[in-house]
């Protein structure tokens, strides 16, 4: 019998004209198609509208919701709030996966059927993405995002149904894209992203750019840390790792940036001190035993948890 393959994809996008197109061709070209595809033009002003429309009337599992323009493009939040306008506009319980998908993105060919196969294989598995990779601004050399095992990565978010529902969906608020991998592994499921040569994808614009510069982009990454809850001691551990990446130097300083004046203002930080407890156990460990090791003492630990709410059918 063959699994069940229903997947929903749900972009939400803003003033994409120069990317969009690659992104919609290479959904497009995948060997298993979307059932269904929400497009979610937050006001676009730019060539976005007319362009979705376009392929629109070419392929019948792409609905566009328009949105009127609520200024400029926002990330963090105003994506999220964009996501769930589109999520509205469909039963989730009619799809088996789930994806919240960037419209600057170009994918291989059998992304989503691997990613459906990974899946299939184990029960545990929440939700993962493959890597992504950008061209080098200065060499044009195309070159690996930094981005944890641990961690779907936020331009390509897949789910199971069943695992968005049991965390919540997503916080509105910038680092969604964490909290909710931490969520996922709090409740006994597995998060991880694949570096796979079939799995990796380019992105059209670099993680952490911001549309308006590098420098704002980090400050935001900073923040979004912070508000996680994020322990100061790995944080301070992460900032000097990534000293060498892109920009060198000043991606970890407006990082820092971001997160001491966040501290220093005494900005709300995500409301769960289980989740915050959990997080910081988890990230020390990292410290301790290198982050491989301390996610699969995690995963093993809570595998008690997933069993718990996932008790296997009786025989007979």
């Amino acid at each position: 019998m063959t699994p069940p393959r229903s997947y929903l994809l749900i972009s939400p996008c803003k003033d994409e004209a120069k990317f969009l197109r690659r992104t919609l061709e290479s959904v497009a070209a995948q060997s298993v198609l979307p059932a269904r595809w929400v497009v979610v033009d937050d006001g676009s002003i730019d060539e976005t509208p007319a362009i979705l429309e376009e392929y629109a009337r070419r392929l019948p599992y792409l609905h566009i919701l328009h949105r009127k323009n609520r200024g400029a493009r926002r990330v963090g939040p105003g994506v999220i709030d964009a996501f769930y306008a589109g999520l509205e506009t469909v039963r989730l319980e009619d799809f088996d996966y789930l994806c919240k998908l960037d419209m600057d993105l170009d994918l291989p060919v059998r992304y989503f059927e691997l990613l459906m196969r990974r899946m299939e294989s184990d029960p545990r598995i929440g939700t993962t993405s493959g890597k992504p990779w950008f061209i080098h601004p200065t060499s044009g050399a195309l070159v690996p995002e930094l981005c944890g095992d641990e961690m779907s990565v936020g331009m390509t978010k897949f789910y199971r149904v069943a695992c968005f529902k049991e965390i919540g969906g997503f916080v509105r608020q910038v680092m969604w894209d964490g909290i909710d991998c931490h969520r996922a592994r709090l409740l006994g499921w597995i998060a991880e992203s694949v570096d796979s040569e079939p799995l990796r994808f380019i992105h059209l614009r670099p993680m952490g750019t911001s549309q308006k510069g590098i420098w704002t982009g980090r400050v935001r990454h900073g923040f979004g840390q912070y508000y996680m809850g994020t322990s100061p001691l790995y944080f301070s551990a992460v900032m000097v790792y990534r000293l060498p990446a892109y920009p060198a130097v000043v991606g970890s300083v407006a990082m820092l940036w971001g997160y001491l004046s966040s501290w220093l203002k005494g900005l709300p930080r995500y409301d769960d001190l289980e989740f915050r407890r959990f997080l910081r156990s988890y990230q020390h460990a990292c410290l301790r035993l290198g982050k491989r090791a301390a996610t699969a003492r995690v995963n093993a630990e809570q595998a008690r948890v997933w069993h718990a709410r996932h008790p296997a059918p009786r025989s007979g």
